[in-house]
């Protein structure tokens, strides 16, 4: 189990995140809402360690993960997976390697150097390439991809950490409509098959309410909800954006019905 106590991240006088305290079970998917500038991403990061809490901690299954340091600062992030808005894969290498990435914690640094990466490893990424019907451009440079397969080559590379939880920031935020469906459906697969906890920062509404099983809702750096989809009203939600609520709370594409089969998956993430 997750469980955030009394976070707080300021910069100078400003705090990003004011007092989140909130504990998150295995196997959720979790959906962070709030209008731009809520302090959604800066909670992903200080959770997965990119950024320092000023105050707080965050325990996983019961080990204080702000008090890690070296190795276990970097398995920590392995197994705490980001998934991030601008894919963050690097362009000149092809998709497998980006994919390899994901290893690093495991393999020695002169092989991920040298790009000599275990047959074991390799198997794992191409593994996961299968999964988002990637593996045939495996050899495709990255920057030559569309938004949309960049993103779930980043995904692939997220689940070949082996991850407890996946911490996605804004994930479909520069995607258009048929491949924002494709990428939530990745997610929603992910979680569903392996298990695996997502925690996700979104700004629609509608494909918070439609893809995630909680929502916690953030205004100004503090949680002002926590709860069931069902139980986030109009009314509340249009308080909890402001000026933005028209914009949010427009019509996702082709959501997933609630309670539809799911593709089957393969078994990368128990490789």
């Amino acid at each position: 189990m997750l469980v955030v106590e009394g976070l707080t991240c300021r910069f100078g006088t400003k705090a990003a995140v004011d007092n989140a305290s909130f504990s998150i079970a295995p196997g959720g998917f979790v959906g962070v809402i709030g209008r731009s500038g809520a302090g959604k991403s800066t909670l992903l990061r200080m959770i997965n360690r990119l950024a320092e809490p000023s105050e707080g901690r965050i325990l996983f299954e019961g080990v204080d993960v702000t008090a890690l340091g070296g190795r276990d600062l970097r398995l920590w992030r392995a197994r705490s997976a980001m998934i991030f808005q601008q894919f963050n894969l690097v362009g000149r290498l092809d998709v497998l390697t980006n994919v390899l990435m994901g290893r690093l914690a495991t393999v020695p640094a002169w092989r991920s150097l040298a790009q000599l990466w275990p047959d074991h490893d390799k198997a794992i990424a191409m593994s996961a390439l299968e999964q988002f019907d990637m593996a045939s451009i495996a050899a495709q440079r990255a920057d030559q991809l569309s938004g949309g397969q960049q993103q779930r080559v980043a995904i692939a590379r997220a689940l070949v950490q082996q991850p407890s939880m996946i911490l996605a920031d804004e994930p479909i935020a520069s995607l258009d409509p048929r491949n924002t469906r494709i990428v939530m459906d990745a997610l929603l697969r992910i979680n569903k098959h392996f298990g695996i906890t997502v925690v996700c920062n979104l700004h629609s509404l509608d494909l918070a309410r439609n893809y995630c099983d909680r929502l916690i809702g953030m205004a100004s750096g503090r949680i002002v909800f926590d709860g069931a989809p069902a139980a986030l009203t109009d009314r509340i939600a249009r308080e909890l954006y402001d000026l933005e609520a028209d914009e949010v709370m427009g019509v996702a594409p082709e959501l997933v019905p609630a309670g539809s089969a799911l593709p089957a998956l393969g078994t990368v993430a128990a490789a």
